[in-house]
Protein backbone atom coordinates (compact mmCIF):
# COMPACT_ATOMS: atom_id res chain seq x y z
CA UNK A 1 0.00 0.00 0.00
CA UNK A 2 1.37 3.31 -0.96
CA UNK A 3 1.29 6.27 1.74
CA UNK A 4 0.91 8.35 -1.65
CA UNK A 5 1.68 8.95 -5.27
CA UNK A 6 4.57 11.56 -5.15
CA UNK A 7 5.12 12.86 -8.88
CA UNK A 8 6.41 12.61 -11.76
CA UNK A 9 10.01 13.66 -12.43
CA UNK A 10 11.00 16.18 -15.56
CA UNK A 11 13.84 14.68 -17.15
CA UNK A 12 16.04 17.55 -17.62
CA UNK A 13 19.53 17.33 -19.72
CA UNK A 14 21.90 20.03 -21.05
CA UNK A 15 24.13 19.88 -23.52
CA UNK A 16 26.81 21.32 -25.89
CA UNK A 17 25.69 20.86 -29.68
CA UNK A 18 27.13 17.30 -30.73
CA UNK A 19 27.49 17.65 -34.44
CA UNK A 20 26.60 14.62 -36.25
CA UNK A 21 29.12 13.33 -39.05
CA UNK A 22 27.54 13.18 -43.05
CA UNK A 23 28.97 10.15 -43.69
CA UNK A 24 28.08 6.47 -43.03
CA UNK A 25 30.37 5.57 -40.59
CA UNK A 26 31.03 6.43 -37.06
CA UNK A 27 33.16 9.04 -37.13
CA UNK A 28 36.58 8.39 -34.99
CA UNK A 29 36.97 11.93 -34.09
CA UNK A 30 33.79 12.82 -33.01
CA UNK A 31 34.11 11.97 -29.09
CA UNK A 32 31.06 12.63 -26.98
CA UNK A 33 31.79 13.09 -23.07
CA UNK A 34 29.07 12.57 -20.87
CA UNK A 35 29.34 11.84 -16.94
CA UNK A 36 27.43 9.73 -14.43
CA UNK A 37 26.58 11.16 -11.11
CA UNK A 38 27.10 7.23 -9.52
CA UNK A 39 29.81 4.80 -9.86
CA UNK A 40 29.13 1.79 -12.07
CA UNK A 41 29.08 -1.91 -10.81
CA UNK A 42 30.43 -3.42 -13.93
CA UNK A 43 29.12 -5.04 -17.36
CA UNK A 44 27.67 -8.42 -17.17
CA UNK A 45 23.92 -7.98 -18.53
CA UNK A 46 22.69 -10.46 -15.99
CA UNK A 47 24.46 -9.73 -13.34
CA UNK A 48 24.56 -5.71 -13.18
CA UNK A 49 21.58 -3.92 -11.30
CA UNK A 50 22.41 -0.52 -11.69
CA UNK A 51 21.12 1.97 -13.98
CA UNK A 52 24.48 3.35 -14.55
CA UNK A 53 25.88 -0.16 -15.37
CA UNK A 54 23.10 -0.86 -17.32
CA UNK A 55 22.79 2.15 -19.81
CA UNK A 56 26.29 1.05 -21.15
CA UNK A 57 25.16 -2.71 -21.61
CA UNK A 58 22.60 -1.05 -23.44
CA UNK A 59 25.23 -0.30 -26.14
CA UNK A 60 27.16 -2.81 -25.82
CA UNK A 61 24.93 -6.01 -25.44
CA UNK A 62 21.56 -6.31 -28.35
CA UNK A 63 17.82 -7.20 -26.68
CA UNK A 64 15.72 -8.79 -29.00
CA UNK A 65 13.41 -5.99 -28.77
CA UNK A 66 13.60 -2.71 -28.07
CA UNK A 67 11.17 0.69 -27.78
CA UNK A 68 11.35 2.54 -31.17
CA UNK A 69 12.98 6.04 -30.31
CA UNK A 70 10.66 8.54 -31.42
CA UNK A 71 7.11 6.82 -31.13
CA UNK A 72 4.50 7.79 -28.36
CA UNK A 73 3.28 6.45 -26.60
CA UNK A 74 5.99 3.50 -26.69
CA UNK A 75 6.18 1.38 -28.82
CA UNK A 76 8.29 -2.43 -28.49
CA UNK A 77 9.83 -2.83 -32.28
CA UNK A 78 12.19 -5.81 -33.26
CA UNK A 79 15.91 -5.43 -32.78
CA UNK A 80 17.67 -8.30 -33.54
CA UNK A 81 14.59 -10.30 -34.19
CA UNK A 82 12.96 -10.79 -37.23
CA UNK A 83 9.72 -9.43 -36.04
CA UNK A 84 7.80 -9.81 -32.82
CA UNK A 85 6.75 -13.01 -31.45
CA UNK A 86 4.55 -15.76 -32.98
CA UNK A 87 1.73 -16.40 -30.02
CA UNK A 88 0.10 -19.80 -29.90
CA UNK A 89 -1.58 -21.59 -27.37
CA UNK A 90 -3.57 -18.98 -25.53
CA UNK A 91 0.15 -17.05 -25.11
CA UNK A 92 1.82 -20.06 -24.08
CA UNK A 93 3.93 -20.69 -27.04
CA UNK A 94 5.98 -18.03 -28.21
CA UNK A 95 8.19 -18.60 -31.43
CA UNK A 96 11.21 -16.04 -32.20
CA UNK A 97 13.48 -15.54 -34.71
CA UNK A 98 16.67 -14.14 -34.82
CA UNK A 99 18.17 -12.08 -37.47
CA UNK A 100 20.56 -13.92 -39.33
CA UNK A 101 23.95 -12.65 -39.88
CA UNK A 102 25.13 -10.43 -37.12
CA UNK A 103 27.87 -10.57 -35.26
CA UNK A 104 29.48 -10.30 -32.06
CA UNK A 105 32.55 -7.31 -31.49
CA UNK A 106 36.30 -8.93 -31.98
CA UNK A 107 37.62 -10.42 -29.36
CA UNK A 108 40.48 -13.26 -29.01
CA UNK A 109 38.06 -15.66 -27.81
CA UNK A 110 36.48 -15.99 -30.93
CA UNK A 111 40.42 -16.83 -32.09
CA UNK A 112 39.82 -14.88 -35.33
CA UNK A 113 36.93 -15.68 -36.75
CA UNK A 114 33.62 -13.47 -36.89
CA UNK A 115 31.31 -15.30 -34.44
CA UNK A 116 27.30 -14.76 -35.42
CA UNK A 117 24.71 -14.48 -32.61
CA UNK A 118 22.46 -17.83 -32.91
CA UNK A 119 19.26 -18.28 -30.85
CA UNK A 120 21.30 -20.52 -28.68
CA UNK A 121 23.31 -17.28 -27.37
CA UNK A 122 19.96 -16.21 -25.89
CA UNK A 123 18.95 -19.57 -24.25
CA UNK A 124 22.15 -19.38 -22.93
CA UNK A 125 22.09 -15.89 -21.17
CA UNK A 126 18.15 -16.33 -19.93
CA UNK A 127 19.69 -19.49 -18.26
CA UNK A 128 22.27 -17.31 -16.88
CA UNK A 129 19.47 -14.92 -15.08
CA UNK A 130 18.34 -17.88 -13.35
CA UNK A 131 21.07 -19.42 -12.22
CA UNK A 132 21.40 -18.91 -8.36
CA UNK A 133 25.50 -18.56 -8.22
CA UNK A 134 24.67 -15.38 -10.66
CA UNK A 135 22.54 -13.12 -8.24
CA UNK A 136 20.73 -11.76 -11.07
CA UNK A 137 18.75 -8.82 -9.86
CA UNK A 138 16.46 -9.75 -12.83
CA UNK A 139 15.40 -12.87 -11.34
CA UNK A 140 11.63 -12.22 -11.03
CA UNK A 141 11.49 -11.78 -14.54
CA UNK A 142 11.76 -14.93 -15.53
CA UNK A 143 11.13 -16.82 -12.30
CA UNK A 144 8.46 -19.58 -12.62
CA UNK A 145 8.09 -18.44 -16.62
CA UNK A 146 9.91 -21.11 -18.27
CA UNK A 147 8.32 -24.85 -18.27
CA UNK A 148 10.73 -27.02 -16.75
CA UNK A 149 13.57 -24.49 -15.74
CA UNK A 150 12.94 -25.42 -11.68
CA UNK A 151 14.28 -29.01 -12.95
CA UNK A 152 17.34 -26.70 -13.57
CA UNK A 153 17.16 -24.23 -10.30
CA UNK A 154 15.63 -26.31 -8.15
CA UNK A 155 19.41 -28.05 -7.45
CA UNK A 156 21.09 -25.22 -8.02
CA UNK A 157 19.11 -23.64 -4.62
CA UNK A 158 20.31 -26.43 -3.15
CA UNK A 159 24.19 -25.96 -3.70
CA UNK A 160 24.17 -28.02 -6.95
CA UNK A 161 25.52 -27.31 -9.88
CA UNK A 162 23.40 -25.25 -12.70
CA UNK A 163 23.23 -27.54 -15.55
CA UNK A 164 23.62 -25.42 -18.47
CA UNK A 165 23.36 -28.01 -21.09
CA UNK A 166 20.51 -29.59 -19.33
CA UNK A 167 17.28 -29.10 -22.18
CA UNK A 168 14.01 -27.80 -20.76
CA UNK A 169 10.66 -27.71 -22.76
CA UNK A 170 10.36 -24.19 -22.03
CA UNK A 171 13.30 -22.86 -23.62
CA UNK A 172 14.85 -24.62 -26.36
CA UNK A 173 16.64 -23.28 -29.73
CA UNK A 174 14.69 -25.67 -31.67
CA UNK A 175 17.26 -24.13 -34.96
CA UNK A 176 19.99 -21.79 -34.88
CA UNK A 177 17.77 -18.44 -35.44
CA UNK A 178 14.55 -20.06 -34.38
CA UNK A 179 13.72 -19.98 -30.17
CA UNK A 180 10.41 -21.50 -28.65
CA UNK A 181 9.22 -20.17 -25.45
CA UNK A 182 6.13 -22.70 -24.12
CA UNK A 183 5.22 -21.06 -20.48
CA UNK A 184 3.27 -22.03 -17.34
CA UNK A 185 1.03 -19.45 -17.73
CA UNK A 186 0.23 -16.30 -20.26
CA UNK A 187 2.57 -13.85 -19.42
CA UNK A 188 1.48 -10.19 -20.62
CA UNK A 189 4.82 -8.34 -19.01
CA UNK A 190 7.35 -10.91 -21.07
CA UNK A 191 7.63 -9.03 -24.69
CA UNK A 192 8.75 -5.93 -21.98
CA UNK A 193 10.91 -8.05 -20.27
CA UNK A 194 12.75 -8.90 -23.28
CA UNK A 195 13.90 -5.53 -23.77
CA UNK A 196 15.84 -5.38 -20.43
CA UNK A 197 19.67 -5.29 -20.34
CA UNK A 198 19.03 -8.45 -18.56
CA UNK A 199 17.56 -10.05 -21.78
CA UNK A 200 21.03 -9.21 -23.86
CA UNK A 201 22.59 -11.72 -25.21
CA UNK A 202 26.18 -12.75 -24.24
CA UNK A 203 28.22 -15.16 -26.18
CA UNK A 204 28.93 -18.56 -23.53
CA UNK A 205 32.70 -18.42 -24.21
CA UNK A 206 33.38 -15.55 -23.12
CA UNK A 207 31.66 -16.46 -20.25
CA UNK A 208 33.60 -19.32 -19.61
CA UNK A 209 37.28 -17.11 -20.67
CA UNK A 210 36.86 -14.44 -18.38
CA UNK A 211 34.48 -15.04 -15.65
CA UNK A 212 35.28 -14.29 -12.12
CA UNK A 213 34.69 -16.64 -8.88
CA UNK A 214 31.16 -15.57 -8.39
CA UNK A 215 30.45 -15.96 -12.49
CA UNK A 216 30.37 -12.69 -13.36
CA UNK A 217 31.95 -10.81 -16.60
CA UNK A 218 32.08 -7.11 -15.42
CA UNK A 219 35.50 -6.42 -17.01
CA UNK A 220 35.36 -8.02 -20.41
CA UNK A 221 31.75 -7.37 -21.85
CA UNK A 222 31.67 -8.88 -25.81
CA UNK A 223 28.21 -8.17 -27.11
CA UNK A 224 26.75 -7.20 -30.66
CA UNK A 225 25.53 -3.42 -29.97
CA UNK A 226 27.00 -0.50 -31.35
CA UNK A 227 29.64 0.35 -29.28
CA UNK A 228 32.52 -2.04 -27.36
CA UNK A 229 34.54 -1.42 -24.11
CA UNK A 230 37.77 0.44 -24.85
CA UNK A 231 39.00 1.85 -21.39
CA UNK A 232 37.56 1.21 -17.76
CA UNK A 233 39.00 3.00 -14.63
CA UNK A 234 36.37 2.04 -11.79
CA UNK A 235 34.72 4.36 -10.62
CA UNK A 236 36.33 7.40 -12.58
CA UNK A 237 35.91 6.76 -16.23
CA UNK A 238 34.91 4.27 -18.89
CA UNK A 239 35.86 5.07 -22.64
CA UNK A 240 33.63 3.18 -25.42
CA UNK A 241 34.29 2.70 -29.27
CA UNK A 242 32.08 2.12 -31.93
CA UNK A 243 32.45 -1.41 -32.66
CA UNK A 244 33.01 -2.25 -36.37
CA UNK A 245 31.22 -5.43 -36.42
CA UNK A 246 28.08 -3.18 -35.70
CA UNK A 247 25.35 -4.37 -38.11
CA UNK A 248 23.50 -1.65 -40.45
CA UNK A 249 21.23 -0.02 -38.31
CA UNK A 250 19.65 3.54 -39.42
CA UNK A 251 17.98 6.43 -37.42
CA UNK A 252 14.25 6.22 -37.46
CA UNK A 253 11.63 8.34 -39.13
CA UNK A 254 8.40 10.06 -37.40
CA UNK A 255 5.39 11.34 -38.41
CA UNK A 256 4.73 13.06 -35.56
CA UNK A 257 4.78 17.53 -35.91
CA UNK A 258 6.88 16.95 -33.26
CA UNK A 259 9.58 15.01 -34.61
CA UNK A 260 10.21 17.02 -37.76
CA UNK A 261 13.12 19.11 -36.93
CA UNK A 262 15.38 16.24 -35.57
CA UNK A 263 13.85 13.48 -38.14
CA UNK A 264 15.15 16.49 -41.01
CA UNK A 265 18.40 16.28 -39.32
CA UNK A 266 18.79 12.68 -38.83
CA UNK A 267 16.63 10.10 -40.42
CA UNK A 268 18.39 7.61 -42.24
CA UNK A 269 21.78 8.09 -41.30
CA UNK A 270 23.61 5.14 -40.01
CA UNK A 271 24.03 4.65 -36.34
CA UNK A 272 26.01 5.31 -33.43
CA UNK A 273 27.30 8.68 -34.86
CA UNK A 274 30.07 9.36 -32.45
CA UNK A 275 33.44 6.83 -32.89
CA UNK A 276 33.87 7.52 -29.35
CA UNK A 277 32.19 7.99 -26.30
CA UNK A 278 33.90 9.36 -22.86
CA UNK A 279 32.24 9.26 -19.65
CA UNK A 280 33.42 10.31 -16.48
CA UNK A 281 32.10 9.65 -13.09
CA UNK A 282 31.55 12.85 -10.81
CA UNK A 283 29.54 12.05 -7.81
CA UNK A 284 29.12 15.86 -6.42
CA UNK A 285 26.54 17.53 -8.34
CA UNK A 286 28.24 20.86 -8.17
CA UNK A 287 31.37 19.69 -9.55
CA UNK A 288 29.29 17.94 -11.96
CA UNK A 289 27.43 20.95 -13.16
CA UNK A 290 30.90 23.28 -12.78
CA UNK A 291 32.46 20.56 -15.40
CA UNK A 292 29.76 20.75 -18.13
CA UNK A 293 29.73 24.69 -18.17
CA UNK A 294 33.55 24.47 -18.42
CA UNK A 295 33.51 22.34 -20.93
CA UNK A 296 34.83 19.47 -20.00
CA UNK A 297 31.58 17.49 -20.66
CA UNK A 298 28.94 17.93 -23.59
CA UNK A 299 25.67 15.97 -21.66
CA UNK A 300 25.01 16.15 -18.08
CA UNK A 301 21.63 15.40 -16.78
CA UNK A 302 20.67 18.85 -14.28
CA UNK A 303 21.46 18.31 -10.47
CA UNK A 304 18.04 18.21 -9.09
CA UNK A 305 19.28 20.23 -6.69
CA UNK A 306 20.59 22.64 -8.89
CA UNK A 307 17.75 23.47 -11.29
CA UNK A 308 17.61 26.96 -10.33
CA UNK A 309 21.38 27.36 -11.12
CA UNK A 310 20.80 26.82 -14.89
CA UNK A 311 17.25 27.26 -15.37
CA UNK A 312 14.89 30.41 -14.61
CA UNK A 313 11.43 29.56 -13.47
CA UNK A 314 9.66 27.37 -14.62
CA UNK A 315 12.17 26.23 -17.23
CA UNK A 316 13.54 28.78 -19.49
CA UNK A 317 17.39 28.35 -19.79
CA UNK A 318 19.34 30.90 -18.36
CA UNK A 319 20.69 33.34 -20.94
CA UNK A 320 24.71 32.79 -19.88
CA UNK A 321 24.12 29.30 -21.34
CA UNK A 322 22.04 29.86 -24.03
CA UNK A 323 24.65 32.37 -25.35
CA UNK A 324 27.21 29.34 -24.99
CA UNK A 325 24.94 27.54 -27.50
CA UNK A 326 23.98 24.98 -24.88
CA UNK A 327 20.54 23.49 -25.12
CA UNK A 328 18.16 22.25 -23.11
CA UNK A 329 16.13 18.76 -23.48
CA UNK A 330 13.18 18.13 -20.94
CA UNK A 331 10.94 15.53 -20.62
CA UNK A 332 8.76 13.50 -18.75
CA UNK A 333 9.75 10.58 -17.76
CA UNK A 334 8.03 7.30 -17.86
CA UNK A 335 7.91 6.88 -14.44
CA UNK A 336 6.50 7.76 -10.92
CA UNK A 337 7.96 7.97 -7.38
CA UNK A 338 6.63 7.04 -4.22
CA UNK A 339 6.55 6.45 -0.86
CA UNK A 340 5.22 3.06 0.90
CA UNK A 341 4.83 2.11 4.26
CA UNK A 342 6.82 -1.18 5.62
CA UNK A 343 3.09 -3.26 6.03
CA UNK A 344 5.30 -5.55 8.66
CA UNK A 345 6.17 -2.59 11.03
CA UNK A 346 4.63 -2.21 14.53
CA UNK A 347 3.82 1.07 14.40
CA UNK A 348 2.59 1.92 10.61
CA UNK A 349 2.12 -1.97 9.65
CA UNK A 350 -1.42 -3.54 10.24
CA UNK A 351 -4.71 -3.73 8.94
CA UNK A 352 -6.53 -2.80 12.33
CA UNK A 353 -8.69 0.71 11.83
CA UNK A 354 -6.67 2.43 13.45
CA UNK A 355 -3.17 1.74 11.50
CA UNK A 356 -5.30 2.50 8.38
CA UNK A 357 -6.32 5.62 9.99
CA UNK A 358 -2.39 6.73 10.76
CA UNK A 359 -1.62 5.69 7.44
CA UNK A 360 -4.30 8.18 6.17
CA UNK A 361 -3.02 10.71 8.45
CA UNK A 362 0.56 10.30 7.04
CA UNK A 363 -0.81 10.59 3.39
CA UNK A 364 -3.35 13.61 4.75
CA UNK A 365 -0.41 15.47 5.89
CA UNK A 366 2.10 15.38 3.04
CA UNK A 367 2.30 18.34 0.56
CA UNK A 368 3.10 16.77 -2.56
CA UNK A 369 3.01 20.71 -3.98
CA UNK A 370 5.65 21.88 -1.63
CA UNK A 371 7.72 18.69 -2.19
CA UNK A 372 7.85 19.53 -5.85
CA UNK A 373 8.57 23.34 -5.62
CA UNK A 374 11.16 22.99 -3.00
CA UNK A 375 13.34 19.85 -3.05
CA UNK A 376 12.72 19.51 -6.51
CA UNK A 377 12.86 23.00 -7.77
CA UNK A 378 9.80 22.87 -10.02
CA UNK A 379 10.75 19.79 -11.79
CA UNK A 380 8.03 17.46 -11.56
CA UNK A 381 4.03 16.98 -11.86
CA UNK A 382 1.97 15.49 -9.47
CA UNK A 383 1.38 11.85 -10.17
CA UNK A 384 -2.59 11.86 -10.53
CA UNK A 385 -2.57 8.01 -11.33
CA UNK A 386 -0.34 4.68 -11.34
CA UNK A 387 0.46 5.21 -15.23
CA UNK A 388 2.72 8.21 -16.29
CA UNK A 389 1.97 10.26 -19.01
CA UNK A 390 3.30 9.01 -22.14
CA UNK A 391 2.42 5.37 -21.40
CA UNK A 392 -0.45 3.79 -22.64
CA UNK A 393 -3.37 3.75 -20.59
CA UNK A 394 -2.54 6.56 -18.91
CA UNK A 395 -5.68 9.15 -18.83
CA UNK A 396 -5.27 12.54 -18.70
CA UNK A 397 -9.21 13.70 -17.28
CA UNK A 398 -8.44 11.18 -14.03
CA UNK A 399 -7.08 12.84 -10.91
CA UNK A 400 -6.92 10.08 -7.82
CA UNK A 401 -4.79 12.67 -5.50
CA UNK A 402 -5.70 12.77 -1.95
CA UNK A 403 -6.09 16.60 -1.04
CA UNK A 404 -3.49 17.95 1.11
CA UNK A 405 -5.27 18.60 4.20
CA UNK A 406 -3.41 18.51 8.05
CA UNK A 407 -6.53 19.68 9.99
CA UNK A 408 -8.04 16.17 8.72
CA UNK A 409 -5.04 14.20 9.01
CA UNK A 410 -5.30 15.97 12.95
CA UNK A 411 -8.86 14.87 13.10
CA UNK A 412 -8.36 11.77 11.99
CA UNK A 413 -5.79 10.83 14.89
CA UNK A 414 -7.37 12.79 17.20
CA UNK A 415 -10.39 9.71 16.50
CA UNK A 416 -8.23 7.23 16.74
CA UNK A 417 -6.12 7.34 19.53
CA UNK A 418 -2.72 9.03 18.43
CA UNK A 419 -2.80 12.04 20.75
CA UNK A 420 -0.06 14.71 22.29
CA UNK A 421 -0.04 13.60 25.88
CA UNK A 422 2.21 14.78 27.57
CA UNK A 423 2.48 18.55 25.33
CA UNK A 424 5.59 17.97 23.32
CA UNK A 425 4.17 18.61 20.18
CA UNK A 426 4.58 14.99 19.24
CA UNK A 427 1.72 12.15 19.70
CA UNK A 428 1.80 9.38 21.32
CA UNK A 429 0.44 5.59 19.59
CA UNK A 430 -2.67 4.69 21.64
CA UNK A 431 -0.69 2.26 23.71
CA UNK A 432 1.79 5.05 24.96
CA UNK A 433 4.61 4.78 22.32
CA UNK A 434 5.89 7.70 20.36
CA UNK A 435 5.53 8.45 17.02
CA UNK A 436 8.44 10.08 15.33
CA UNK A 437 6.15 12.40 12.54
CA UNK A 438 5.09 15.62 13.89
CA UNK A 439 2.05 17.11 11.67
CA UNK A 440 3.07 21.10 10.00
CA UNK A 441 0.55 23.47 10.42
CA UNK A 442 -1.09 24.54 6.65
CA UNK A 443 1.04 27.08 5.09
CA UNK A 444 0.13 30.76 5.78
Amino acid sequence: MTARLAAFAAALSLAAGLAVPAHAQPDPAKVLRAVFPVAETGFDPQAAGDIYSNSINRVIFDTLYKYDYLARPYKLVPNTAEALPEVSDGGGTWTIRVKPGIVFADDPVFKGKKRELTAADYVYSWKRVMDPRIRSNSMQMFDGRFVGMEDLVGPAREGGRFDYDKPIAGLQAVDRYTIRIRLNFPDTELLANLTTTAAGAVAREVVEAYADGAGWVMSNPVGTGPYRLKEWRRAQKIVLEANPNYRDERFPGSSDPADREIVAKYAGKRLPFAGRVEISIIEESTPRLLAFEQGEVDYAAIPVDLAWNVLDPPAKLKPRLAQKGVTLSRGVQPAISYTYFNMEDPVVGGYTPDKIALRRAFSLGYNVDDEIRIIRQGQAFPATQLIPPTMSGHDPDLDGRKAYDPAAARSLLDRFGYRDVDGDGFRETPDGKPLVLKLASAPS
